[in-house]
Protein backbone atom coordinates (compact mmCIF):
# COMPACT_ATOMS: atom_id res chain seq x y z
CA UNK A 1 0.00 0.00 0.00
CA UNK A 2 1.43 3.37 -1.04
CA UNK A 3 1.26 6.11 1.59
CA UNK A 4 0.22 9.63 0.60
CA UNK A 5 2.86 12.25 1.15
CA UNK A 6 1.54 15.39 2.92
CA UNK A 7 1.63 18.58 0.90
CA UNK A 8 3.50 20.37 3.71
CA UNK A 9 6.25 17.82 3.54
CA UNK A 10 6.54 18.21 -0.23
CA UNK A 11 7.00 21.95 0.27
CA UNK A 12 9.74 21.30 2.81
CA UNK A 13 11.40 18.85 0.45
CA UNK A 14 11.19 21.35 -2.43
CA UNK A 15 12.69 24.11 -0.30
CA UNK A 16 15.60 21.82 0.52
CA UNK A 17 16.17 20.76 -3.09
CA UNK A 18 16.29 24.28 -4.54
CA UNK A 19 19.38 25.45 -2.60
CA UNK A 20 21.04 22.12 -3.28
CA UNK A 21 20.55 22.63 -7.00
CA UNK A 22 21.78 26.19 -7.20
CA UNK A 23 24.77 25.98 -4.86
CA UNK A 24 27.70 23.98 -6.10
CA UNK A 25 29.67 24.60 -2.93
CA UNK A 26 27.09 23.05 -0.58
CA UNK A 27 28.01 19.58 0.62
CA UNK A 28 25.79 16.96 -0.97
CA UNK A 29 23.43 15.32 1.47
CA UNK A 30 23.20 11.53 1.38
CA UNK A 31 19.45 11.87 0.89
CA UNK A 32 17.22 14.73 -0.24
CA UNK A 33 14.49 13.43 2.08
CA UNK A 34 16.88 13.41 5.04
CA UNK A 35 18.11 16.90 4.16
CA UNK A 36 14.52 18.15 4.13
CA UNK A 37 14.01 16.68 7.59
CA UNK A 38 17.22 18.35 8.79
CA UNK A 39 16.02 21.72 7.51
CA UNK A 40 12.71 21.18 9.27
CA UNK A 41 14.53 20.36 12.49
CA UNK A 42 16.69 23.48 12.23
CA UNK A 43 13.51 25.55 12.02
CA UNK A 44 11.48 23.88 14.77
CA UNK A 45 13.84 22.19 17.27
CA UNK A 46 13.22 23.47 20.79
CA UNK A 47 16.86 23.43 21.85
CA UNK A 48 17.77 25.57 18.84
CA UNK A 49 14.94 27.97 19.64
CA UNK A 50 16.41 28.40 23.11
CA UNK A 51 19.75 29.33 21.55
CA UNK A 52 17.98 31.89 19.34
CA UNK A 53 16.38 33.39 22.42
CA UNK A 54 19.81 33.57 24.08
CA UNK A 55 21.10 35.51 21.08
CA UNK A 56 18.16 37.90 21.39
CA UNK A 57 18.92 38.35 25.08
CA UNK A 58 22.59 39.17 24.41
CA UNK A 59 21.54 41.53 21.61
CA UNK A 60 19.46 43.47 24.10
CA UNK A 61 22.53 43.71 26.33
CA UNK A 62 24.34 45.35 23.40
CA UNK A 63 21.47 47.79 22.98
CA UNK A 64 21.71 48.64 26.67
CA UNK A 65 25.48 49.18 26.39
CA UNK A 66 24.97 51.36 23.30
CA UNK A 67 22.38 53.46 25.14
CA UNK A 68 25.07 54.65 27.55
CA UNK A 69 26.70 56.63 24.71
CA UNK A 70 23.65 58.92 24.47
CA UNK A 71 22.73 61.80 26.80
CA UNK A 72 20.48 61.02 29.72
CA UNK A 73 17.50 63.35 30.21
CA UNK A 74 15.58 63.10 33.47
CA UNK A 75 12.52 64.93 34.80
CA UNK A 76 12.83 64.94 38.57
CA UNK A 77 10.31 66.92 40.63
CA UNK A 78 10.44 66.71 44.46
CA UNK A 79 8.24 68.27 47.14
CA UNK A 80 9.15 68.25 50.85
CA UNK A 81 7.06 68.59 54.00
CA UNK A 82 8.83 68.69 57.37
CA UNK A 83 7.94 68.95 61.04
CA UNK A 84 10.20 68.92 64.09
CA UNK A 85 13.83 68.02 64.11
CA UNK A 86 16.82 70.30 64.37
CA UNK A 87 16.39 74.05 64.01
CA UNK A 88 18.71 76.88 63.04
CA UNK A 89 18.52 79.53 65.83
CA UNK A 90 20.36 82.85 65.70
CA UNK A 91 19.49 85.97 67.78
CA UNK A 92 19.59 88.45 64.92
CA UNK A 93 16.82 90.63 66.45
CA UNK A 94 18.37 90.66 69.88
CA UNK A 95 21.66 91.84 68.39
CA UNK A 96 20.47 94.41 65.85
CA UNK A 97 17.24 95.88 67.27
CA UNK A 98 18.98 97.81 70.17
CA UNK A 99 21.65 99.06 67.78
CA UNK A 100 19.06 100.29 65.28
CA UNK A 101 17.05 101.95 68.08
CA UNK A 102 20.11 103.89 69.19
CA UNK A 103 20.79 104.97 65.59
CA UNK A 104 17.21 106.15 65.21
CA UNK A 105 17.60 108.30 68.33
CA UNK A 106 20.85 109.63 67.00
CA UNK A 107 19.46 110.68 63.60
CA UNK A 108 16.14 111.78 65.06
CA UNK A 109 13.95 109.54 62.82
CA UNK A 110 12.81 105.91 62.44
CA UNK A 111 15.15 105.12 59.57
CA UNK A 112 16.26 101.71 60.89
CA UNK A 113 13.90 98.79 61.73
CA UNK A 114 13.76 97.78 65.35
CA UNK A 115 11.48 94.74 64.98
CA UNK A 116 13.81 92.27 63.32
CA UNK A 117 12.84 88.78 64.53
CA UNK A 118 15.36 86.21 65.71
CA UNK A 119 16.15 83.34 63.24
CA UNK A 120 14.43 80.12 64.24
CA UNK A 121 14.12 77.91 61.13
CA UNK A 122 13.78 74.16 60.64
CA UNK A 123 16.82 72.63 58.96
CA UNK A 124 14.53 70.33 57.02
CA UNK A 125 12.71 72.46 54.44
CA UNK A 126 8.94 72.54 54.80
CA UNK A 127 6.61 73.15 51.83
CA UNK A 128 9.65 73.20 49.55
CA UNK A 129 9.82 71.96 45.97
CA UNK A 130 12.56 71.36 43.42
CA UNK A 131 11.08 70.74 39.96
CA UNK A 132 13.82 70.29 37.43
CA UNK A 133 14.97 68.65 34.21
CA UNK A 134 18.47 67.14 34.38
CA UNK A 135 20.74 66.25 31.48
CA UNK A 136 23.91 64.14 31.74
CA UNK A 137 26.34 63.17 28.99
CA UNK A 138 29.53 61.14 29.26
CA UNK A 139 32.12 62.96 27.16
CA UNK A 140 34.83 60.39 27.82
CA UNK A 141 34.22 57.13 29.69
CA UNK A 142 36.38 54.07 29.05
CA UNK A 143 34.01 51.81 31.00
CA UNK A 144 31.21 52.54 28.55
CA UNK A 145 33.43 52.06 25.48
CA UNK A 146 34.94 48.74 26.51
CA UNK A 147 31.70 47.41 27.95
CA UNK A 148 30.13 47.88 24.51
CA UNK A 149 32.99 45.96 22.86
CA UNK A 150 32.72 43.18 25.43
CA UNK A 151 29.00 42.78 24.77
CA UNK A 152 29.66 42.55 21.00
CA UNK A 153 32.27 39.82 21.61
CA UNK A 154 29.82 37.92 23.80
CA UNK A 155 27.22 38.15 21.03
CA UNK A 156 29.70 36.66 18.55
CA UNK A 157 30.38 33.85 21.00
CA UNK A 158 26.66 33.20 21.46
CA UNK A 159 26.06 33.12 17.70
CA UNK A 160 28.87 30.60 17.36
CA UNK A 161 27.27 28.60 20.18
CA UNK A 162 24.05 28.45 18.19
CA UNK A 163 25.94 27.11 15.17
CA UNK A 164 27.51 24.47 17.44
CA UNK A 165 24.01 23.34 18.41
CA UNK A 166 22.98 23.35 14.74
CA UNK A 167 25.92 21.10 13.84
CA UNK A 168 25.06 18.73 16.67
CA UNK A 169 21.39 18.76 15.70
CA UNK A 170 22.21 17.83 12.10
CA UNK A 171 24.16 14.85 13.39
CA UNK A 172 21.42 13.79 15.82
CA UNK A 173 18.69 14.02 13.17
CA UNK A 174 20.77 12.05 10.64
CA UNK A 175 21.66 9.30 13.11
CA UNK A 176 18.07 9.12 14.40
CA UNK A 177 16.86 8.76 10.80
CA UNK A 178 19.38 6.00 10.15
CA UNK A 179 18.30 4.28 13.35
CA UNK A 180 14.67 4.41 12.24
CA UNK A 181 15.46 2.99 8.79
CA UNK A 182 17.57 0.31 10.45
CA UNK A 183 14.59 -0.80 12.55
CA UNK A 184 12.44 -0.91 9.41
CA UNK A 185 14.96 -3.23 7.75
CA UNK A 186 15.15 -5.36 10.88
CA UNK A 187 11.35 -5.76 10.94
CA UNK A 188 11.39 -6.65 7.25
CA UNK A 189 14.11 -9.28 7.77
CA UNK A 190 12.27 -10.90 10.67
CA UNK A 191 8.99 -10.91 8.72
CA UNK A 192 10.69 -12.54 5.70
CA UNK A 193 12.30 -15.19 7.89
CA UNK A 194 9.00 -15.86 9.63
CA UNK A 195 7.40 -16.36 6.22
CA UNK A 196 10.16 -18.86 5.35
CA UNK A 197 9.60 -20.77 8.60
CA UNK A 198 5.84 -20.82 8.03
CA UNK A 199 6.43 -22.34 4.62
CA UNK A 200 8.70 -24.86 6.31
CA UNK A 201 5.97 -25.62 8.85
CA UNK A 202 3.50 -26.34 6.02
CA UNK A 203 6.06 -28.62 4.39
CA UNK A 204 6.67 -30.45 7.65
CA UNK A 205 2.92 -30.90 8.20
CA UNK A 206 2.73 -32.62 4.82
CA UNK A 207 5.73 -34.80 5.62
CA UNK A 208 4.18 -35.88 8.93
CA UNK A 209 0.78 -36.54 7.33
CA UNK A 210 2.52 -38.72 4.72
CA UNK A 211 4.47 -40.54 7.46
CA UNK A 212 7.74 -39.33 5.96
CA UNK A 213 8.80 -37.46 9.13
CA UNK A 214 7.95 -37.56 12.81
CA UNK A 215 5.92 -34.91 14.62
CA UNK A 216 8.96 -33.35 16.31
CA UNK A 217 9.84 -31.55 13.05
CA UNK A 218 6.53 -29.67 13.31
CA UNK A 219 7.00 -28.67 16.97
CA UNK A 220 10.59 -27.64 16.35
CA UNK A 221 9.54 -25.44 13.47
CA UNK A 222 6.77 -23.87 15.53
CA UNK A 223 9.27 -23.15 18.30
CA UNK A 224 11.51 -21.37 15.82
CA UNK A 225 8.53 -19.35 14.62
CA UNK A 226 7.77 -18.29 18.21
CA UNK A 227 11.38 -17.12 18.61
CA UNK A 228 11.06 -15.06 15.43
CA UNK A 229 7.79 -13.59 16.74
CA UNK A 230 9.56 -12.55 19.93
CA UNK A 231 12.40 -10.94 18.01
CA UNK A 232 9.87 -9.23 15.75
CA UNK A 233 8.07 -7.76 18.78
CA UNK A 234 11.34 -6.33 20.07
CA UNK A 235 12.17 -4.96 16.63
CA UNK A 236 8.76 -3.30 16.38
CA UNK A 237 9.26 -1.75 19.83
CA UNK A 238 12.61 -0.38 18.67
CA UNK A 239 10.93 0.99 15.57
CA UNK A 240 8.35 2.87 17.61
CA UNK A 241 11.03 4.25 19.95
CA UNK A 242 13.24 5.36 17.03
CA UNK A 243 10.23 6.98 15.38
CA UNK A 244 9.29 8.90 18.53
CA UNK A 245 12.85 10.12 19.10
CA UNK A 246 13.19 11.31 15.51
CA UNK A 247 9.91 13.23 15.73
CA UNK A 248 11.02 14.67 19.07
CA UNK A 249 14.10 16.16 17.45
CA UNK A 250 11.89 17.79 14.82
CA UNK A 251 9.40 19.00 17.47
CA UNK A 252 6.60 17.09 15.78
CA UNK A 253 3.93 14.76 17.09
CA UNK A 254 5.76 11.68 18.36
CA UNK A 255 3.58 9.35 16.31
CA UNK A 256 3.85 11.31 13.05
CA UNK A 257 4.70 9.27 9.97
CA UNK A 258 8.26 9.34 8.65
CA UNK A 259 8.98 9.11 4.94
CA UNK A 260 11.62 6.40 4.39
CA UNK A 261 14.24 6.79 1.67
CA UNK A 262 14.62 3.33 0.18
CA UNK A 263 17.56 4.49 -1.98
CA UNK A 264 19.62 5.78 0.92
CA UNK A 265 21.85 2.73 1.40
CA UNK A 266 22.19 1.72 -2.22
CA UNK A 267 24.94 4.30 -2.78
CA UNK A 268 27.23 4.66 0.19
CA UNK A 269 29.17 7.91 0.81
CA UNK A 270 32.35 8.46 -1.16
CA UNK A 271 35.70 7.97 0.54
CA UNK A 272 36.66 10.99 2.67
CA UNK A 273 39.70 13.19 1.91
CA UNK A 274 43.04 12.69 3.63
CA UNK A 275 43.09 12.83 7.42
CA UNK A 276 45.38 15.89 7.56
CA UNK A 277 43.05 17.82 5.24
CA UNK A 278 40.04 16.92 7.35
CA UNK A 279 41.78 18.06 10.53
CA UNK A 280 42.68 21.38 8.91
CA UNK A 281 39.10 21.80 7.71
CA UNK A 282 37.84 21.13 11.23
CA UNK A 283 40.19 23.70 12.77
CA UNK A 284 38.93 26.30 10.31
CA UNK A 285 35.24 25.48 10.49
CA UNK A 286 34.43 24.26 13.99
CA UNK A 287 32.25 26.80 15.73
CA UNK A 288 33.51 25.80 19.17
CA UNK A 289 36.77 27.56 18.32
CA UNK A 290 34.93 30.67 17.15
CA UNK A 291 32.87 30.61 20.33
CA UNK A 292 36.03 30.50 22.44
CA UNK A 293 37.54 33.17 20.19
CA UNK A 294 34.69 35.51 21.08
CA UNK A 295 35.14 34.76 24.78
CA UNK A 296 38.88 35.38 24.43
CA UNK A 297 38.33 38.80 22.82
CA UNK A 298 35.85 39.67 25.58
CA UNK A 299 38.46 38.77 28.22
CA UNK A 300 41.11 40.86 26.44
CA UNK A 301 38.75 43.85 26.34
CA UNK A 302 38.07 43.33 30.04
CA UNK A 303 41.81 43.76 30.65
CA UNK A 304 41.82 47.00 28.63
CA UNK A 305 38.76 48.24 30.51
CA UNK A 306 40.37 47.80 33.92
CA UNK A 307 43.72 49.17 32.79
CA UNK A 308 42.08 52.26 31.27
CA UNK A 309 40.12 52.93 34.46
CA UNK A 310 43.47 53.20 36.29
CA UNK A 311 45.20 55.52 33.80
CA UNK A 312 42.37 57.70 32.52
CA UNK A 313 39.63 59.76 34.17
CA UNK A 314 35.99 59.93 33.17
CA UNK A 315 34.73 63.29 31.91
CA UNK A 316 31.10 64.30 31.80
CA UNK A 317 28.94 67.37 31.27
CA UNK A 318 25.46 68.02 32.52
CA UNK A 319 23.06 70.54 33.87
CA UNK A 320 19.77 71.21 35.64
CA UNK A 321 16.99 73.61 34.72
CA UNK A 322 13.80 74.11 36.66
CA UNK A 323 12.10 75.80 39.59
CA UNK A 324 13.05 75.74 43.24
CA UNK A 325 11.49 77.40 46.30
CA UNK A 326 8.85 77.31 49.00
CA UNK A 327 5.38 76.57 47.73
CA UNK A 328 4.45 75.58 44.17
CA UNK A 329 4.21 79.13 42.89
CA UNK A 330 6.89 79.08 40.14
CA UNK A 331 7.16 82.84 40.60
CA UNK A 332 10.75 84.03 40.81
CA UNK A 333 11.84 80.39 41.34
CA UNK A 334 13.49 79.55 38.00
CA UNK A 335 17.12 78.52 37.94
CA UNK A 336 19.70 76.95 35.56
CA UNK A 337 22.86 75.09 36.57
CA UNK A 338 25.55 73.84 34.18
CA UNK A 339 28.16 71.27 35.17
CA UNK A 340 31.44 69.93 33.86
CA UNK A 341 32.82 67.07 35.89
CA UNK A 342 35.77 64.71 36.07
CA UNK A 343 35.90 61.45 38.00
CA UNK A 344 39.19 59.69 38.65
CA UNK A 345 39.80 57.07 41.32
CA UNK A 346 43.33 57.79 42.46
CA UNK A 347 43.46 55.02 45.06
CA UNK A 348 41.05 52.24 46.00
CA UNK A 349 43.24 49.87 47.95
CA UNK A 350 44.72 48.28 44.79
CA UNK A 351 41.26 47.00 43.86
CA UNK A 352 41.65 47.94 40.20
CA UNK A 353 45.07 46.32 39.95
CA UNK A 354 43.51 43.15 41.30
CA UNK A 355 40.74 43.38 38.69
CA UNK A 356 43.34 43.73 35.94
CA UNK A 357 45.17 40.64 37.21
CA UNK A 358 41.89 38.76 37.49
CA UNK A 359 41.02 39.61 33.87
CA UNK A 360 44.47 38.45 32.73
CA UNK A 361 44.01 35.14 34.53
CA UNK A 362 40.61 34.71 32.88
CA UNK A 363 42.22 35.38 29.49
CA UNK A 364 44.86 32.72 30.15
CA UNK A 365 42.12 30.27 31.13
CA UNK A 366 40.25 30.88 27.86
CA UNK A 367 43.48 30.68 25.83
CA UNK A 368 44.37 27.37 27.49
CA UNK A 369 40.88 26.08 26.84
CA UNK A 370 41.17 27.15 23.20
CA UNK A 371 44.39 25.18 22.79
CA UNK A 372 42.83 22.17 24.48
CA UNK A 373 39.76 22.26 22.25
CA UNK A 374 41.97 22.42 19.14
CA UNK A 375 43.70 19.22 20.28
CA UNK A 376 40.37 17.61 21.09
CA UNK A 377 39.00 18.47 17.65
CA UNK A 378 42.02 16.93 15.94
CA UNK A 379 41.54 13.82 18.08
CA UNK A 380 37.82 13.67 17.28
CA UNK A 381 38.51 13.88 13.55
CA UNK A 382 41.17 11.17 13.80
CA UNK A 383 38.87 8.83 15.74
CA UNK A 384 35.92 9.46 13.42
CA UNK A 385 38.14 8.92 10.37
CA UNK A 386 39.40 5.51 11.48
CA UNK A 387 36.00 4.46 12.80
CA UNK A 388 34.55 5.13 9.37
CA UNK A 389 37.39 3.19 7.78
CA UNK A 390 36.77 0.23 10.11
CA UNK A 391 33.01 0.35 9.49
CA UNK A 392 33.58 0.33 5.72
CA UNK A 393 35.82 -2.74 5.99
CA UNK A 394 33.26 -4.43 8.24
CA UNK A 395 30.57 -3.76 5.67
CA UNK A 396 32.63 -5.49 2.99
CA UNK A 397 33.10 -8.48 5.28
CA UNK A 398 29.41 -8.71 6.19
CA UNK A 399 28.37 -8.46 2.54
CA UNK A 400 30.64 -11.38 1.72
CA UNK A 401 29.35 -13.28 4.73
CA UNK A 402 25.74 -12.66 3.75
CA UNK A 403 26.35 -13.87 0.20
CA UNK A 404 27.88 -17.11 1.52
CA UNK A 405 25.08 -17.58 4.06
CA UNK A 406 22.43 -17.06 1.37
CA UNK A 407 24.10 -19.55 -0.96
CA UNK A 408 24.51 -22.13 1.81
CA UNK A 409 20.88 -21.77 2.87
CA UNK A 410 19.61 -22.27 -0.67
CA UNK A 411 21.60 -25.52 -0.89
CA UNK A 412 20.32 -26.77 2.47
CA UNK A 413 16.74 -25.79 1.57
CA UNK A 414 16.98 -27.82 -1.65
CA UNK A 415 18.51 -30.79 0.19
CA UNK A 416 15.87 -30.73 2.93
CA UNK A 417 13.03 -30.66 0.44
CA UNK A 418 14.59 -33.70 -1.25
CA UNK A 419 15.06 -35.51 2.05
CA UNK A 420 18.86 -35.21 2.00
CA UNK A 421 19.30 -32.95 5.06
CA UNK A 422 18.09 -32.93 8.64
CA UNK A 423 15.82 -30.30 10.15
CA UNK A 424 18.50 -29.30 12.65
CA UNK A 425 20.82 -28.48 9.75
CA UNK A 426 18.11 -26.47 8.02
CA UNK A 427 17.37 -24.45 11.14
CA UNK A 428 21.04 -23.85 11.89
CA UNK A 429 21.76 -22.43 8.44
CA UNK A 430 18.50 -20.50 8.48
CA UNK A 431 19.61 -18.84 11.74
CA UNK A 432 23.04 -18.20 10.24
CA UNK A 433 21.42 -16.42 7.31
CA UNK A 434 19.20 -14.39 9.65
CA UNK A 435 22.24 -13.36 11.69
CA UNK A 436 24.14 -12.43 8.53
CA UNK A 437 21.23 -10.32 7.29
CA UNK A 438 20.97 -8.45 10.60
CA UNK A 439 24.72 -7.90 10.75
CA UNK A 440 24.73 -6.60 7.20
CA UNK A 441 21.96 -4.10 8.02
CA UNK A 442 23.76 -2.99 11.18
CA UNK A 443 27.08 -2.42 9.44
CA UNK A 444 25.46 -0.73 6.45
CA UNK A 445 23.83 1.91 8.64
CA UNK A 446 26.91 2.01 10.83
CA UNK A 447 28.85 3.30 7.82
CA UNK A 448 26.32 6.09 7.36
CA UNK A 449 26.40 6.91 11.06
CA UNK A 450 30.19 6.99 11.15
CA UNK A 451 30.24 9.25 8.10
CA UNK A 452 27.78 11.57 9.83
CA UNK A 453 30.08 11.58 12.87
CA UNK A 454 33.03 12.50 10.64
CA UNK A 455 31.02 15.33 9.06
CA UNK A 456 30.11 16.56 12.52
CA UNK A 457 33.75 16.47 13.67
CA UNK A 458 34.87 18.43 10.60
CA UNK A 459 31.81 20.75 10.65
CA UNK A 460 30.91 19.76 7.09
CA UNK A 461 27.27 20.61 6.36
Amino acid sequence: MVKKVPVSYLLILLSALIPLAVSAQTAQAPSAILDAYIQEGLQSNLALKQESLEISRVTESINQAKALFYPRLTFNPTYSLAAGGRRLQFPVGDLLNPVYATLNQYVGSERFPTNIPNVNELLAPNNFHDTKVSVQYAVFNTDIQYNYLIQKDLLSAQEARKRVVENELRYNIATAYYQYLQTLDAVRIYENNRAVLRELAKLNDKLVSNNVATKDVVTSTRYEISKIDQQLAVADKNRQSAKAYFNFLLNRDLSADILADSLLTRTLPAAPPALADLQQTALQGRQELKQLGGSLRASQNAIKLNEASIRLPNVYVGGNAGFQGFGYTFSNQAYVVGQVGLSWDLFKGYEKRSKVQQAKIQTEIVQTRLTEVEKQIQLQVLQAYYELDAATESLTATQSGLANAEQTFRLIDSKYRNGQALLVEYLRFQNDRLTAQIQQVLTRYDVLTKRAALDRATAIQ
